[in-house]
């Protein structure tokens, strides 16, 4: 049996949605961790505590219309999120890669701007690189939620991990709302639906 399916214990989930980051203080509220925020408004939303466990991750279980959905902030180093994500789809027998959603942050689109994408490439992000890694499949859906590129590539590191000036919060603060109801929307309505409201969106 592979990692997907519907077979083991327990009830299955319809959804995993993982919003990625680093865990601990000073990686709060920097840009690599978008992912972690939409997770934590998702929780907050649907009444729903994120809490420590098992695979490494914040988990909160909860229900978005009739669909039983686990949300999860992974507790390992961005660039191993695939080993609690791999968890977390075997705990939750998952059924295929189509009903894992991840929030992540994306240094190819400008700040402001927020993108839903099924499957592909992985534009270089390593937590991204990890969970194919983990999943043997590229098909998990993204919602990308724009960070900007620094002036030059070898500032990565510092533009992702630093201070953010105040109207960029802002902006980014907005989109993490977006992301939130992105999920909400491919949980409800479909991956389409919600490519058709946040892609098209100038």
């Amino acid at each position: 049996m592979g990692l997907f399916g519907r077979s083991g214990k327990g009830d299955p989930f319809d959804w995993l949605v993982v919003g990625l980051g680093n865990p601990g203080e000073k990686y709060t509220r920097t840009r690599h961790n978008v992912g972690e925020e939409a997770v934590r408004l998702l929780a907050e939303r649907h009444d729903a505590t994120l809490k420590g466990g098992r695979d490494n991750a914040l988990i909160a279980e909860t229900h978005i219309d009739d669909q039983r959905v686990a949300l999860a902030f992974p507790l390992t180093f961005m660039n191993e999120s695939g080993q609690a994500v791999g968890a977390m789809v075997r705990r939750y027998r998952i059924e295929s890669p189509e009903f894992v959603i991840v929030i992540q942050d994306e240094l190819d689109l400008p700040p402001g701007e927020l993108k839903v994408k099924a499957g592909g490439g992985l534009a270089g992000h390593n937590g991204l690189r990890s969970i194919n890694q983990h999943l043997k499949s590229n098909d998990f859906l993204r919602i990308r939620i724009g960070v900007g590129k620094p002036q030059h590539k070898d500032l990565g590191k510092g533009h992702v991990l630093g201070r953010i000036p105040r109207r960029e919060r802002e902006l980014l603060d907005e989109r993490v709302a977006d992301a939130a109801d992105a999920a909400e929307l491919i949980i409800t309505d479909g991956v389409d639906a919600a490519m058709q409201r946040f892609n098209t969106r100038r």
